[in-house]
């Protein structure tokens, strides 16, 4: 191979990966490389993120998170005069709620990043699709399919979210692939959330108008799942499109729930509180769950979703009371089960990254960046827990 500076042919070094490299002009092997590049290695270039410390604590954080929401959407529609059977005000709540996540966001981020956080024209698209399955559609299916569903049965049927968000990465999108651990993984956390669902009484029933509805809810999060890494592949902002999706999702479900009759009237200071608490809630945790998902497959992530109705039955406990809702040792039981789904799916045999081992197991894609989440959000159990 010729030096551009000299003429001479220059032999060429073969790298750690098979490529051929020349040697620069002073005969000191490869070319020089992009700074922070690491020859034959798949290590990502923030590595904590998609390290196993750095996504359970933030996981479990999001998860959390949401959980808190379990309750305190419970006390949200005491404060606002909400009945469980208004529906066009349940929507007109989480219109509002996701309004000022969404704005909440835009204007944080704007000063933290000390400049305006807009979207580009390419930013638009995404931010609405994401918006629409992530927030309007999820929203919209979920609240008249809860009204005509049973509690046992929505919260069943929302837990199954973890498993859409896998396939429908693994086999519409082609994002990573499909594993009997993953699979494996999923029932062991889906026993522990059935497990609690059912112990706190009631009848797991199915109807098209109810569950089905419910159910079609969930899928619609989970294809936000698979849009929020397709759209972090391509080189969009996750945090910026997390924003935006919250603000054009929160004022379509505002207007729905206008149009259908809906009405707040918060009774105490305290409720307005309320109300930012929880904007607070779906704004952080979505972030750092699509943050996660730019930098993992979809099984790394999704299967944290599992820990949020415990946590939203223990925090339900502590805050209002409902310690006859479910037992201490189902909750146990129940994390217990959740964590060991999230050690079977999280666990991977000591192979070299880049063997084909590894490559059988991550997916399509490279390893670092198969990344979707299960948003494990799925109403978040918002109005699941006012019908109980």
């Amino acid at each position: 191979m010729q030096s551009r500076r000299t003429g001479i042919e220059q032999p060429a070094v073969i790298g750690t990966t098979g490529n051929i490299r020349p040697q620069d002009s002073a005969g000191n092997g490869a070319m020089a490389r992009p700074k922070g590049s690491i020859q034959g290695s798949t290590r990502p270039k923030r590595p904590f993120l998609s390290s196993t410390p750095g996504v359970a604590l933030l996981a479990t954080l999001a998860c959390l998170l949401w959980g808190s929401a379990f309750p305190s959407v419970k006390i949200g529609y005491q404060l606002f005069g909400i009945s469980s059977a208004d529906t066009a005000s349940q929507i007109l709540f989480a219109g509002t709620r996701f309004t000022l996540s969404g704005l909440g966001v835009i204007l944080i981020m704007s000063l933290v990043r000390r400049k305006p956080m807009r979207p580009s024209s390419s930013d638009i698209v995404p931010a609405i699709v994401l918006s629409l399955f992530q927030t309007t559609l999820q929203y919209a299916l979920f609240y008249p399919g809860l009204s005509h569903a049973s509690g046992v049965g929505s919260s069943i049927v929302e837990a199954t979210n973890t498993f859409f968000c896998i396939l429908v990465a693994s086999l519409i999108f082609r994002l990573e692939r499909l594993t009997a651990r993953k699979l494996i993984g999923c029932a062991v956390g889906f026993l522990g959330v059935a497990a609690v669902s059912l112990s706190s009484g009631g009848t797991a029933t199915f109807t098209f108008a109810g569950e089905g509805v419910v159910l079609l809810s969930t899928i619609a999060a989970a294809t936000s799942s698979s849009l929020i890494q397709i759209f972090s592949r391509k080189g969009h902002d996750s945090v910026l499109l997390s924003g935006w999706q919250f603000l054009i999702g929160g004022l379509t479900l505002s207007a729905m729930g206008l149009l259908g009759g809906g009405s707040l009237h918060p009774s105490t200071p305290g409720a307005l509180a309320l109300l930012g608490y929880l904007a607070f809630i779906s704004a952080a945790a979505y972030s750092i769950w699509a943050v996660l998902l730019a930098h993992n497959p979809v099984s790394r992530v999704s299967i944290f979703g599992f820990t949020n109705p415990v946590f939203g039955a223990i925090l339900s406990a502590l805050l209002l009371g409902e310690t006859n809702v479910v037992s201490p040792w189902m909750a146990v039981f129940a994390l217990g089960m959740a964590s060991a789904g999230i050690i079977i799916v999280n666990w991977t045999p000591n192979v070299t990254p880049g063997s084909s081992a590894a490559a059988t197991d991550e997916g399509v894609g490279t390893a670092r960046q198969s990344a979707c989440p299960s948003v494990q959000t799925a109403a978040e159990g918002d109005a699941r827990q006012a019908t109980s």
